[in-house]
């Protein structure tokens, strides 16, 4: 009998132990357990969306559809989820986030640059609540412990998007159709500003890397959603001979525009292949919802959002549509794959000076910051980090041989006017 108890008590004691054991490890099991768990919790927690235009903007629409995946994966009710549409960016933003926070979210994203100021004023305003803003340029400086920048390395789409009009080019050449020294595209930009500057050299780039003699004109439009005014710069390009056209942009304007005259377009932000299925190429966009996955849990279990979080290839953030074969040259897809794998491997950067030269005027202020070798590549910029209104250089960006975009913050800060593109305008 006492040994059966002795036996019985060890067993006991032995079963106790793999419990503890068990329940010690609950946290770092299978990832589906986690998120079950993730789920679970996400029930009770609301949370609120700004967006500048509605889902007519493709820029707007790939925000929208990315924080509805996003809370569907993490089981957060419909009726917890705020969205507020055609926010401006304005006072209208403040009131919109105010409105959010006083109806019990927790979490609250604006996704405008110019939204910036005011959900700064809301975070100040509210401490308990986490604000996080695409694009925005002064969390790091700002210091508050509930505002939070979010980007992308999206220069690496752009530059991929590049390699498909590269390829393109050379499909035209090769075609007859124009000279080596006629591939010349066309860029529809917003406003002339480091991210807008940064997308359009990165896609540049791109198509250099795989057609040399190709040039660029880039029109702004001051504007980030105009239709009108976004067709009408896409049509001057196609006047001025530029055989391809890209765009920083969010209407359909220059997408329909090239459709129209039968000119190749690499879009951005999602497909415009059913509306434009003769033209369309292939676009890139930020994926949000790893971003809108991350900063919810972290409100969810207590934990700190990054200050400025940057996505990548690696997390997912960065992201290409299908290529459209009956628009895209034979090979398009492989040299995208073989430029992606490249780039993730750390075998090229996208803004390696020896892939570009500068010119620098310090006269008319043209990259002041810059500092080049006898050739005319970069050996020193000193970029505007921590946003001023000079826009004094203040953080060394080049260093390895090439220029470290999006590492000290978020958003882009690349503002260097490289040789080979053509600004027909400005737009501040």
């Amino acid at each position: 009998m006492k040994i059966t108890k002795r036996i019985l008590a060890v067993l006991l004691a032995a079963l106790f132990v793999v419990a503890a054991f068990a329940g010690c490890s609950s946290n770092s099991g299978k990832k589906e357990d986690t998120s079950k768990a993730a789920s679970a919790d996400a029930s009770n927690i609301k949370v609120g969306f700004i967006f500048l235009h509605d889902e007519n903007s493709t820029y707007d629409k790939n925000f929208i559809q990315a924080a509805e995946e996003a809370c569907k994966s993490l089981g957060i009710p419909e009726k917890n989820i705020l969205k507020k549409t055609n926010i401006p960016e304005g006072q209208e933003c403040y009131d919109a986030a105010v409105d959010l926070a006083d109806q019990g979210c927790k979490f609250i994203f604006a996704d405008s640059f110019g939204h910036e100021d005011y959900i700064i004023k809301a975070a100040e305003k509210y401490p308990d609540v986490q604000f996080s803003h695409a694009t925005g340029t002064k969390a790091h400086t700002k210091k508050l412990a509930n505002f939070h920048n979010a980007f992308a390395s999206i220069y690496e789409g752009r530059y991929l998007a590049g390699v498909a009009a590269g390829m393109k080019l050379n499909e035209m050449i090769d075609a007859k159709k124009i000279k080596a020294s006629e591939a010349k595209m066309g860029y529809v930009g917003a406003f002339t500003y480091a991210e807008v500057i940064s997308g359009y050299t990165s896609f540049y780039l791109g198509a250099k890397s795989v057609c040399p003699t190709v040039t660029m004109e880039v029109s702004f439009t001051g504007s980030w959603y105009d239709e009108t005014l976004e067709k009408e710069a896409a049509t001057k390009l196609i006047n001025d001979k530029c055989v391809l056209i890209s765009q920083h942009a969010d209407s359909m304007g220059a997408p329909t525009a090239c459709e129209a005259a039968g000119v190749p377009n690499v879009s951005y932000n999602g497909s415009t292949v059913a509306s434009c299925p003769n033209t369309f190429i292939v676009s890139s966009r930020i994926n949000w919802a790893p971003y809108f996955e991350y900063a919810i849990k972290c409100v969810e279990e207590g934990k700190t959002i990054d200050t400025d979080w940057t996505g990548d290839l690696a997390t997912n953030s960065v992201v290409l549509t299908d290529i459209n074969e009956k628009a895209a040259a034979k090979g398009t897809q492989e040299a995208i794959d073989k430029a992606k794998k490249d780039l993730e491997d750390g075998k090229i950067h996208v803004f390696d000076t020896n892939n570009f030269t500068v010119t620098v005027d310090k006269k008319s202020n043209l990259n002041a910051n810059a500092k080049v070798d006898k050739d005319g590549h970069l050996t020193s910029y000193m970029a505007d980090v921590d946003t001023d209104k000079d826009g004094a250089g203040d953080t060394e960006a080049v260093k390895d041989g090439y220029f470290h975009e999006s590492e000290s913050r978020s958003a882009p800060y690349f503002n260097v006017q490289i040789d080979g593109i053509k600004l027909l305008n400005s737009k501040f």
